[in-house]
Order: C-alpha cells, then structure tokens, then sequence
C-alpha cells in the first residue's frame, strides 16, 4: 500500500531542507510518547520539526492502515459513494489523501486538527492538489464539532489512545451525530487499541449503529484475551523512511483495528479472516470470525474446489 505519488512528492519537497539527524531524534521523541500512550496535556506534535518527523515516520504507516479499512468497508458496503468526508484528528491529512483515493465521488472535506504545527504541514500536503478545497479547521475537537456538518463518511483514526475513556465516549458520540453515512474508527494494533475499538463498538451498536466491517455479526466478540482482533498492513520504505526509522528492511507492516458502522443495513460477509493464513501440502487454514458470532479454525484442500481457489487468494483481514 504505497502514499500517492502526489503526496509523496508533496513529502520530499517539504523534509527537504530538514537535515536527517533532527528528523529521526524527533522521531524517536514522537514514537516514544505515542508507545507509551503518554496523556500529559500536551500535545504529542508541539512543534514544525515534530510535525516534519511524523509525516516522515508515521504518515506511511497510517495512511495504508487507514486506506486498507476503507477498502474493506467498501467491499461490506458496496453502495458506499460518500461525497463529504469529517475527519476529527486530522493530523497531516491521513485520511483525507486516503479517502479521495477510495471514493471518486467525495467533493467535500472538512477536516479538526487541534496542533497548529501539524494542521499547517496538511495544508502544505494538500495544497492544489484536489478537485475541491478542503477546509482545516484549528482548535479543541469538540468545541470545533459543534460547528461542523452532518458528512456521508466520518473518520477518527488514531485519536482515542490520546484522550482519557470518558473524552472518547463522548467524542464517539457527536461524531456518531454527525454521521449521516459510515463510521469509521481506526486505533493501533494493540491490546489496548482494540480495547477501545470494543468500547466503541458496543457504544455504538446501543446507539442503533449497523456494523460493516469488521466484524461480520452485531454479537458479542468471540475474541478473548490474551488474544485480540486487529489486522496488518504491509507498506514499502522509501528511502528517506528508512532512514528517519533507522530500519534496513525495506517494507514494514502496520498493525491496525478497526470499526466501520452505518446509519442503515446492508449484507455482510459471511467471515472475516483473523489471522494470516496458514498453507502447506494442498491445505490452507483459515481463522475466521463468523456471521453467527463464532470464531472456527478452517481447513480447506484441494478437493473443496472453488473455496480451496478463494482461500488460495485469501488475506489476513479480508471477507471469506
């Protein structure tokens, strides 16, 4: 899952007066606060140069996992055309590039980023780079929310760990207010992140949500600790990424969790594929979440014909 190539040039052009040394200490800075969840009432992109080693470091990483959940969420919901997008968090524009490269239709974005740094690099991002032009808006999420409109496709990606649970189920509910389409939540492939996918989940579904994705039923999650349902993304390093991050490898997988929740119904799939799958000997494995609300350990040969095909093409996170 590659960064658009406008956007990507769009980077280059604006790390390239940043010399590498400064880069990957705020970037270590960063990936510090961010592991450790750290609430301390300030923000974690206070200043230009931490806003040029996120977009450096993690704009990659979250823009395939963002992407991949809206892919997903599209192929549960094929009659999802959103023409307006709220993004709460914005962040550099994740979501907005995301977005514009999953749904042609969308014409309208409005987009709450709290940090000045970090709001004025997505501006930068953004700059002629899209049909229509979106508005980024400053301040407390909240306090901003209550001017925002109702939009098709309402987003929070990797918001909830940086506010406390009771900030987070309020912020669920307005947005949940303001959509008028999907829902889409996006938090870290951790325990904790899918912690609060969960509360989010069962908040929503009281409030008369429709899940979409993931999950492929409105019962309890099957999934129990120390186990827990989040998904991976693999993306390629450019240079530049590699050396912000100090890695060799020239690729990194995203681990992510998700929930996508609509204002109405649609057929689901019939599972959810948990896990990467398991092949060897004309036998492939499968852990999948199914419609009835149970998780089962497939096996399926060469003699299951057309399923024993789909499995062959199947991957960790897609429907099944």
């Amino acid at each position: 899952m590659e960064l658009p190539a406008p956007l990507r040039r769009a980077i280059e052009d604006a790390l390239a007066e940043t010399p590498l040394d400064a880069l990957r200490r705020a970037g270590e800075t960063l990936s510090q606060r961010y592991r450790a969840e750290t609430r301390d009432g300030r923000l974690h992109i206070g200043d230009d140069l931490r806003a040029r080693a996120y977009v450096a470091a993690r704009m990659p990483a979250t823009y395939a996992a963002i992407r991949e959940a809206m892919a997903q969420t599209a192929g549960a919901r094929p009659d999802l055309a959103p023409r307006s997008l709220l993004d709460v968090g914005a962040g550099p524009g994740t979501v907005l590039w995301a977005a514009a490269d999953a749904f042609d239709g969308l014409c309208a974005a409005t987009l709450l980023e709290a940090s000045d740094p970090i709001r004025r690099m997505a501006e930068r991002l953004a700059g002629g780079a899209f049909a229509f032009a979106p508005a980024f808006v400053a301040g407390d999420a909240r306090k901003a929310l209550a001017a925002a409109a109702p939009a098709d496709l309402v987003t929070l990606s990797y918001v909830l760990d940086e506010v406390s649970p009771e900030e987070g189920r309020r912020l669920v509910a307005e947005l949940w207010g303001r959509t008028q389409g999907v829902l889409i939540i996006v938090e870290p492939g951790t325990p904790a992140g899918w912690r609060r996918i969960l509360a989010a989940r069962a908040q929503l579904l009281a409030g008369g949500a429709h899940l979409v994705a993931p999950c492929p039923h409105h019962e309890a999650c099957p999934v129990a600790a120390p186990d827990w349902c989040h998904f991976a993304r693999r993306l390629p390093r450019s240079r530049l990424h590699r050396l912000v991050k100090g890695g060799e490898a020239p690729f990194e997988d995203e681990k992510f969790a998700y929930l996508a929740v609509a204002r109405t119904p649609a057929p689901g799939p019939r599972a959810r594929i948990l896990s990467m799958p398991r092949g060897g000997g004309g036998r492939i494995s499968l852990k999948l979440c199914r419609d009835d609300g149970a998780l089962e350990e497939r096996v399926v040969s060469r003699r299951d014909g057309e399923a024993f095909k789909a499995a062959r093409r199947a991957m960790w996170g897609g429907a099944f």
